[in-house]
């Protein structure tokens, strides 16, 4: 299996454009599907020209499994040897990266190269796994990170715990482009202002959901078991809060950077989320942004809801804000 980067990207260093410039013939008929999602204004045009390589991939799509596996960064490299914006094995280059600038030579390194690789080897297994039941984009994500064999052994996504949240992940984000259009500032405040209210609430390992406080699942990286405990752990707190604004987040502090849009640390306002991790998927924490250095979030094992220092944890990701069109269900 495929692993994605580990890959710190401090916040507000990658800068962010949202692009609609769908290209329509005669009788409005889409001949090109456009960029909605943001993504680094160094990589709007390559993805937005490879993103139409074929019709099973859409520059959205593209812009979404960049994302999760490197974070846009173009000099990643996993723990398992995958380089490159598009996390490439050696192996996998060697037979499917393409010279996409047509500089001479081809370089895993290269976005120019790499981006238009990963559009088109995206092409190459839509066409492996065509037969196979289920869901076709699905099929084909889970292909990339799993590889086509696994897909056609299984009939679909297979059994895999990391292939399978790759898959939920990357489709939640690459529909969540949409109008790019974020929640409202009166949202955002009303779903800190929710959030508020479970203070003190203890963590739950897998606890909270859209109703409120729920007992968790076995178990936390470290063993801990929210079975027993009625409560919420970072996303569940984080998801009920929003949904008391009518916004559906995905489950995972992950799925949920997925699903909102990168912001500039300056431009933080009560109610945005504040992620922490070393890349896009390895991210590992999410609280609400208070304000003046302060987030209320469920922390960790044997603490309760509370207000903690942004910086109570090194590894601090992104803000983000959650985007209007989130959906819980992929």
């Amino acid at each position: 299996m495929r692993a994605t980067a580990a890959v710190a990207i401090g916040v507000g260093a990658t800068a962010a454009v949202v692009v609609a410039s769908l290209v329509q013939a005669a009788g409005d008929t889409p001949i090109a599907a456009a960029l909605t999602a943001a993504v680094p204004a160094e990589y709007q045009t390559l993805i937005e020209e490879a993103g139409n390589t074929c019709p099973e991939v859409s520059p959205n799509l593209l812009a979404a499994l960049l994302r999760q596996e490197s974070g846009f960064n173009s000099r990643a490299k996993s723990p398992v040897g995958a380089q490159g914006i598009a996390q490439f094995m050696p192996s996998t280059w060697e037979s499917h990266g393409i010279d996409g600038n047509s500089d001479g030579k081809r370089d895993i390194w290269d976005p120019e190269d790499a981006i238009p690789s990963s559009a088109k080897y995206l092409c190459t297994l839509a066409q492996d796994v065509k037969d196979v039941p289920g869901d076709k984009q699905s099929n084909m994500l889970a292909a990339y990170n799993a590889g086509s064999g696994a897909v056609r052994k299984y009939g679909g996504v297979p059994p895999y715990k990391e292939t399978q949240n790759y898959v939920r992940t990357i489709n939640a984000a690459s529909k969540g482009g949409g109008s790019g259009k974020t929640v409202t500032a009166q949202q955002s405040t009303a779903a800190l202002a929710a959030a508020r209210k479970m203070l003190n609430q203890p963590y739950s390992w897998g606890g909270g959901n859209a109703e409120g406080p729920s007992t968790g699942i076995c178990c936390s990286p470290n063993g801990s078991s929210g079975t027993d405990i009625r409560g919420f752990d970072c996303s569940g707190l984080t998801l009920y809060a929003y949904a008391q604004v009518g916004i559906d987040l995905p489950r995972t502090a992950a799925q949920q950077y997925a699903a909102s849009q990168t912001i500039a640390a300056k431009d933080a306002r009560p109610g945005d989320l504040v992620f922490y991790g070393n890349s896009a998927a390895s991210i590992h924490h999410v609280g609400i942004f208070v304000g003046d250095g302060v987030i209320l979030d469920a922390p960790r094992p044997g603490e309760h809801v509370r207000f903690s220092p942004v910086y109570n944890m090194t590894d601090l990701y992104a803000v983000a804000r959650p985007k209007q069109n989130t959906n819980k269900e992929i």
